[in-house]
């Protein structure tokens, strides 16, 4: 495929998926030429590789050997890097952002939260750490970066350069997530036996902000679920809540539009939603009550 053309990536990208599709999150991933192939046992990877390099060679396409990796146990893939310890961020990424200069513009804003974003399954409270610079680079508000943004721009910075290693999931089962909802935002943390899977957080909108306390507290259920459906999809797991009253809404007779899809996203779950006090909730408590800036 010749170099340069507008579509060749994703022209590219289609190929690989239908050549490799029956292997496709059994034990292979690919992004456009990049093919990792996972395995649990040596036995069992020496028929993966067997498998994938037949299909290659029968479609007529070719594995350059000189950029072939073969059963290594650390890996960098997509800007992270994979061992038996977890994930971690890529350490090339981490020495670009410690060099990050101070945003001046709201396109260098974008730059820095686009890199940022990649990774902020790794950073507890994203989004409301963020708040800060997101509002710079919104249509209409004019540039005025002040102490509140070098904060956010500054935490970011050290919360990417000190991520913390996210486990890997085994197994499907003693899954744990830990949601915290305020008017800044909602987060929640995906745990397994103890261990950080990933975090996840979001902004509110501004029609959520007018939610009453019982509507985000099922909001941040509703969108762990949602983020992490790929793992939690037919799966035992327990959602903690810092609210007593959520079962006042699932056990109303008669719902609004917005309750009954959440009602009806929660069926298809098998989740069991426990109280969890916010004060003795410490994985997520930094989602709080107070203001980001008032730190």
């Amino acid at each position: 495929m010749p170099f340069g053309l507008t579509n060749a990536p994703a022209a590219f990208m289609d190929l690989m998926n239908r050549v490799c599709r029956p292997f496709l999150d059994s034990f292979v991933i690919v992004f456009i030429n990049d093919i990792l192939i996972y395995s649990k046992s040596k036995e069992e990877h020496t028929q993966h590789l067997r498998q994938i390099l037949g299909t290659l060679r029968a479609e007529k396409l070719y594995a350059k050997f000189s950029k072939c990796d073969f059963w290594i146990r650390r890996v960098e893939f997509l800007g992270h890097v994979v061992s038996k310890e977890g994930i971690h961020v890529d350490p090339t990424k981490i020495k670009a952002i410690e060099g990050w200069a101070t945003p001046r513009t709201p396109t260098e804003i974008r730059q820095f939260l686009r890199l940022a974003g990649y990774y902020r399954s790794f950073i507890q409270n994203f989004s409301k750490i963020a708040k800060h610079l997101t509002t710079l680079i919104q249509k209409g508000v004019s540039f005025h970066w002040n102490g509140k943004q070098e904060v956010a721009f500054q935490t970011l910075k050290r919360a990417l350069c000190s991520a913390p290693v996210l486990s890997l999931p085994k197994g499907t089962e003693d899954f744990v997530v830990y949601g915290d909802a305020s008017n800044q935002g909602l987060g929640c943390v995906f745990m397994q036996r103890g261990k950080v899977i990933a975090y996840a957080s979001k902004q509110l909108k501004t029609h959520e902000v007018n939610y009453t306390t019982h509507d985000l507290k099922l909001g941040v259920v509703v969108f762990a679920l949602n983020i992490w459906r790929h793992y939690l999809y037919g799966t035992k797991c327990t959602i903690f809540t810092d609210h007593k009253s959520l079962q006042h809404i699932l056990n109303k007779k008669e719902l609004n539009m917005r309750h009954r899809k959440w009602v009806e996203l929660l069926n298809d779950y098998e989740c069991e939603i426990k109280y969890h006090p916010g004060k003795g909730n410490v994985v997520v408590d930094a989602l709080s009550r107070k203001e980001y800036s008032d730190r």
